[in-house]
């Protein structure tokens, strides 16, 4: 009887394991770099790879736990950047948007 308990015990626990997803500790977002690949990778479909080439550098900041990237402008002109919010913990995309 005992053996058994201890059966489903470590059987209950692998199954469990098994089924427990992946989670790295620095978040699968964990710096400005993959931020930023993060960034250019979804704002390219969605705002054209030519003028999102054109607004680097990019720059990212850590903020309360999710990526703020920005694109930048050439100097002397006028207008807004793309922008992207992505979580650091879990990818995920908060927000996307593109300046006047």
């Amino acid at each position: 009887m005992k053996f058994r308990i201890i059966t489903c015990v470590v059987l209950l626990t692998v199954s469990i394991s098994a089924t427990a997803q992946y989670k790295p500790k620095n978040g699968f977002v964990p710096d400005a770099a993959t931020a930023i690949k993060v960034a250019v990778a979804i704002w390219g479909p969605i705002f054209g790879e030519a003028k999102i080439a054109n607004e680097k550098p990019y720059h990212a900041v850590l903020k309360e736990g999710t990526w703020i990237v920005e694109g930048s402008l050439p100097e002397g002109y006028f207008g807004g950047v793309a922008r992207a919010e992505i979580s650091k913990e879990d990818g995920r995309i908060v927000s996307v948007s593109h300046g006047k």
